[in-house]
């Protein structure tokens, strides 16, 4: 079923003026899309409660998120609550859909209040939308007594509070009192100042390392060439396989091939690895681990 995505004042005028349904009429429609998937029964549930949808989405404006959005997540939370939703445990559906409404547009919020991710687990989800009033709470509690809270005090407060580590607040308290900057603003007022992207070290290989890098890899493949060519035709054929191959083979379908057990090709492997390596310890005692 489409959701409905007209305006959030049209979406409401045509929520208040939908049914009430009754638990009976309620635990009928819900059965009928769960034991039948009665798109209609379905439509009628979702229209009857999205006033409770809208209502909710109302609560979170505070967070800077469009009032159209929210409702959007609002309803596809009542939707889930829908689909998962067992009449026959006498719970009325407005109880059961509050939690998942409430689910979905807290994930949106936190998912779209910074470009830097909020944070995803249950305890910093209860620090996003509770820190700061629980926070203003001993404050107030702190004034009227005429104490005087320190950081350290307050976020061990806080974290007994919620169940959750100091490290948490600590960590939630510098997101939420930060916005979002671009690297591409100024450090300073001064037009010719430099962007802040200017600061960050460039991780990319000097033109000297590009040159070392590309001229151990001549090496190594040389010495692994050499290598390579002390093996009979078999064994070269077993290592191509099974270590220069995308997608190596099975020990089990070489030996299909090879008429040969298992066993077998793993031996002559093994035999074609120790010839390799002695002669690689020739060349430089550093690239045994290609070998190995």
């Amino acid at each position: 079923m489409a959701l409905d995505t007209g305006f959030p004042q049209d979406l409401s005028r045509r929520a208040m003026k939908a049914e009430l349904l009754d638990a009976d009429t309620e635990a009928a429609l819900a059965r009928a899309w769960r034991d039948n998937r009665d798109e209609r029964a379905l439509h009628r549930l979702i229209t009857a409660y999205m006033r409770l949808a809208i209502s909710m989405a109302g609560k979170f404006r505070r967070y800077g998120a469009p009032m159209g959005d929210l409702i959007q997540e609002a309803s596809l939370g009542l939707m889930k609550a829908a689909e998962k939703f067992d009449p026959d445990r006498g719970v009325r559906f407005s109880t059961y859909a509050v939690w998942w409404i409430k689910a979905s547009i807290q994930d949106y919020v936190m998912r779209n209040w910074s470009l830097v991710r909020t944070g995803s687990t249950s305890s910093q989800k209860s620090l996003f939308f509770n820190m700061r009033r629980i926070q203003a709470r001993f404050e107030r509690e702190a004034e009227a007594q005429g104490v005087t809270l320190d950081r350290a005090t307050l976020a061990q407060k806080i974290a007994q509070e919620l169940g959750v580590s100091v490290a948490d607040v600590e960590m939630m308290d510098g997101r939420l009192s930060g916005t979002d900057f671009s690297l591409d603003a100024s450090q300073s007022s001064d037009e010719d100042g430099r962007t802040w992207v200017e600061t960050l070290a460039d991780d990319a290989e000097t033109g000297q390392e590009q040159i070392e890098i590309m001229h151990d890899a001549d090496l190594l493949r040389h010495w692994l060439t050499d290598a390579m060519m002390t093996l009979s035709a078999r064994e070269r054929f077993i290592v191509q396989e099974r270590k220069l191959r995308d997608d190596p083979r099975t020990l089990e379908s070489l030996g299909e091939e090879l008429g040969l057990s298992k066993e077998r090709v793993r031996q002559l492997e093994a035999a074609a690895f120790g010839k390799m390596r002695r002669v690689l310890e020739v060349n430089s005692p550093e690239v045994r681990h290609f070998v190995s």
